[in-house]
C-alpha cells in the first residue's frame, strides 16, 4: 500500500489535501476516489485514509483508522560527516534513513569539497530533509530522522554530549565492532573523501570523541558512514 509522509495533525475523520509531492505521487500511482493509502506525520504510528477527491493539481483524503506501528532502531544514533560531493551525500542520507539513523549532521571539514552558505546551504538541508521523508516512505519508518542546518566541525564538537566516537587512523583506535556496540544512545563522527585532517582528528579526540577503526583498507566516506551505521544500529 502507498506511504507518505503528510505534516499535519491526522485524527479519524479529518478530511485533508495532500502535500504537493504526496498529491503528484498519488496522480502518478493513478489513484482513484475511494482508493486506500497509508499517512504518517512523524509523530508515532501511521494512518489509514481513504481518497476522497481527484484534481487537476489537488487530492483531498479522508483519515480513518491509526495503527500504532513503530520500526525505529533500538537506539539514537547520530552521524555527524564531513559533506561527501556531488550526489554522494543525497545517497547517503537516503541509506542513512533506511538503516535507522536517528539524525543526521552535515559537517564543513578542511578536506571537504562541499561549501555551503546562506540560502543554498538552507536550500540543501530542506532538499537531503525531503530525501529522508521520501527514504522514510518507502522503508516503512514512522519517524523521520533530523538533518541538521550545515555547521563547521569546531561548532559541532562543541556542542556535542553523550557517547561520542570519530573513524579515526590514531594509534590505539578500538575497532569498530567492538567500539559501536551496545544500547545507548551514539554519535558516529566521520570526515568526508580524505577524511578529517590529523588537526581535526586531535581536535575530535580533545572533545571526547572515542577514536574508531573500521579495519585496513581505506573506504570512501560514505561507504565507511554505512559500515558503521550498519555496526551501530545491527
Amino acid at each position: 500500500m502507498p506511504r507518505f509522509f503528510c505534516d499535519a495533525a491526522l485524527g479519524p475523520g479529518a478530511e485533508l489535501a495532500l502535500p504537493p509531492g504526496a498529491a503528484r505521487h498519488v496522480q502518478v500511482l493513478r489513484a482513484q476516489p475511494g482508493d486506500t493509502i497509508t499517512l504518517f506525520n512523524g509523530r508515532g504510528g501511521q494512518w489509514q485514509a481513504t481518497v476522497r477527491r481527484m484534481g487537476r493539481s489537488e487530492v483531498v483524503v479522508q483519515v480513518q483508522s491509526h495503527e500504532a506501528v513503530e520500526r525505529e532502531a533500538a537506539r539514537a544514533v547520530t552521524l555527524a560527516i564531513g559533506m561527501p560531493a556531488n550526489e554522494r551525500m543525497d545517497w547517503l542520507v537516503e541509506k542513512a534513513t533506511e538503516l535507522g539513523v536517528a539524525r543526521l549532521v552535515p559537517l564543513h571539514t578542511q578536506h571537504g569539497v562541499l561549501r555551503l552558505s546562506g540560502e543554498r546551504a538552507q536550500k540543501k538541508q530542506a532538499h537531503w530533509q525531503a530525501i529522508a521523508q521520501a527514504a522514510c516512505e518507502q522503508c516503512g519508518r514512522n519517524r523521520v530522522p533530523v538533518v541538521d542546518a550545515v555547521r563547521d566541525l569546531g561548532t559541532f564538537l562543541r556542542e556535542a554530549t553523550g557517547r561520542r566516537t570519530v573513524l579515526s587512523l590514531a594509534e590505539g583506535a578500538v575497532p569498530a565492532r567492538e567500539a559501536l556496540a551496545g544500547d545507548e544512545a551514539l554519535t558516529v563522527l566521520i570526515g568526508p573523501e580524505g577524511g578529517l585532517s590529523a588537526a581535526e582528528d586531535a581536535q575530535a579526540r580533545a572533545a571526547g570523541f572515542a577514536p574508531v577503526a573500521l579495519g585496513a583498507r581505506v573506504l570512501r566516506a560514505e561507504t565507511a558512514a554505512i559500515a558503521a551505521l550498519t555496526l551501530a544500529l545491527g
